[in-house]
């Protein structure tokens, strides 16, 4: 990969990439955990969703059998009866992120008397409140695997920064510099050389005349 590079090559500079250098290699291990711990709490979420929706359907077939025997008549009670009063939400930290935690759906009180209705309706009920709660449970275990997805495409890319662009630029950079200065005090002790030689040289020549 080829730099495009606008840096000074000076002493001051190569201390700067190199304190630059240790900050990157300081903080990637950093995001690269979070990426795993993402990663793995990501999985188990999808794992999570498959299973609640597997549950959903069973439970969806099950319903069917006491759909065929409901009248027009029951539906209002029916209705009252699967009325939300109140959907519990709870909130986990997970990599800093806020994530959503399903915890139950409440339902009122049934008002109907058993002795008035079907020997079958309260098993009926019982079957449609856990469908409206899987179904509640399924939308929760969405949003969070929406935040987690969202949180490691985010930190992904700026793993892949660090890896692929930042640290090789830093690194490219030092080397640069490291064999500029390097060059430049080979001169500096050859120009040296050939001054002291001279030296030595002019002072031989001025003691031979003089002899």
């Amino acid at each position: 990969m080829k730099f495009v590079n606008t840096i000074k090559l000076t002493k001051h500079s190569l201390r700067t990439q190199e304190s630059r250098m240790q900050q990157l290699q300081r903080y990637l291990p950093t995001l690269q955990l979070k990426k795993a711990l993402l990663q793995v709490e990501s999985n188990e979420c999808f794992l999570e969703l498959e299973n609640v929706l597997a549950k959903y359907h069973e439970k969806y077939r099950e319903i069917q059998k006491f759909i065929k025997l409901l009248s027009a008549s029951d539906m209002p009670t029916l209705l009252a009866a699967l009325r939300i009063e109140k959907s519990v939400i709870t909130y986990d930290n997970i990599a800093g992120l806020e994530i959503p935690v399903f915890q139950e759906i409440v339902f009122p009180t049934p008002t109907f008397s058993l002795f008035s209705t079907p020997f079958w309706w309260d098993s009926a009920l019982q079957h449609l409140q856990m469908l409206l709660t899987l179904k509640k449970k399924y939308n929760t275990i969405q949003q969070k695997h929406a935040v987690l997805n969202r949180e490691l495409r985010s930190v992904s890319i700026r793993v892949n920064l660090f890896e692929k662009i930042l640290i090789p630029k830093t690194h490219y950079n030092i080397k640069k510099i490291q064999v500029f200065l390097g060059d430049q005090q080979l001169t500096s002790i050859a120009q040296s050389k050939v001054a002291k030689a001279k030296i030595i040289a002019k002072k031989f020549v001025s003691q031979k005349e003089i002899v």
